[in-house]
């Protein structure tokens, strides 16, 4: 049995979480204290972190998944086809390093929000010592966690284009659930679990919470369906991405490309800051080492399709991406 050490105010941990429900790995949920004593044995001290069977503790959810997938084949959440896999991972890091920026900043840049989820994150770790108690470190996470808005472009002269590209993605999904649930066949892959861990947040959080409701009500309850689907049986991937795909794809090559090619190129300058502009915003942050990383990773992939799926890749992805990954 796996044991995973998260939180529910975790996108990565919900993720994790609805990918060994669905996938029908026994599992033992732990959060509170417990979770912050299994961060020593890990290198990097982020949740969720998984325990496997054997004893073994891992961490990163992105890595995660790939060793379910290596370790257990039914179920599998990758689709078969090297293409469709590509594109497929491309949501999921799109949802976790460009759609967290949504779920960071809603959750930290308006005080009504800051207020209600502090106390809430206080009670989730602490669960007991009194009110009083969890108030006063509720005020001290809310002050850290405000106080590192700017090192991840979570500030208000960037949430313009945050939330723009945000509310893309949720009218493709809006379009897309009520006809068919999934992106890449009548199960779910990858990317709907990238878009459910950061998505998960903004259907709790005050504030997106009433946006979500009021503008993509259809998705706020399919999130609610996405966080179990251990009863979904079906068993096809298709050829080709569904309409809802290629509209978030459209959406992470007009933002999430831009942002990976400005931090890299601040990196190689030896700039500490990178700007661009999208959809009609500017943006602007410290550079980030991580989502240097993730380009790479990405190219590694690009890199590795045969030049027949390569081409397949190209008409889903567009023109921007094939600049940056080719």
């Amino acid at each position: 049995m796996y044991t995973l050490y998260g939180a529910i105010a975790s996108p990565y941990s919900i993720k994790m979480r609805a990918i060994l429900r669905y996938r029908r790995l026994p599992f033992v949920w732990k959060d509170g204290e417990e979770t912050l004593a299994a961060l020593a044995n890990v290198r990097t001290p982020v949740i969720p972190v998984l325990q496997t069977p054997a004893g073994k503790f891992a961490n990163d959810s992105t890595p995660l998944l790939y060793m379910l997938e290596d370790t257990h084949k039914d179920r599998s959440i990758v689709p078969p086809d090297p293409a469709m896999a590509f594109v497929a991972h491309l949501i999921e890091d799109f949802a976790d390093e460009w759609l967290t920026k949504a779920m960071f900043g809603y959750r930290w840049l308006e005080q009504i929000d800051q207020n209600v989820m502090s106390n809430w994150l206080a009670f989730d770790r602490m669960k007991s010592g009194g009110a009083e108690a969890i108030q006063a470190e509720a005020s001290k996470f809310r002050d850290r966690q405000v106080g590192r808005m700017p090192l991840v472009g979570c500030t208000h002269a960037n949430f313009a284009l945050i939330e723009a590209s945000t509310k893309a993605v949720l009218a493709a999904l809006e379009e897309q659930v009520t006809k068919r649930f999934f992106l890449f066949g009548n199960r779910p892959s990858l990317a709907e679990f990238g878009i459910l861990g950061q998505f998960s947040q903004l259907a709790v959080d005050p504030t997106p919470l009433a946006m979500i409701r009021e503008e993509f009500p259809y998705t706020a309850r399919w999130l609610a369906h996405a966080e179990d689907w251990s009863g979904v049986e079906g068993k096809d991937w298709d050829e080709t991405p569904s309409d809802a795909a290629l509209a978030i794809l459209g959406v992470a090559e007009e933002v999430y490309a831009p942002f990976l090619a400005a931090n890299a190129a601040a990196i190689k300058e030896g700039a500490d800051t990178l700007s661009f502009s999208a959809l009609g915003h500017s943006f602007s942050q410290p550079v980030f080492k991580y989502q240097a990383k993730c380009l790479a990773d990405l190219r590694t992939r690009y890199a590795a399709l045969t030049e027949t799926n390569r081409a397949r890749v190209e008409c889903w992805i567009g023109t921007g991406w094939n600049k940056l990954l080719g």
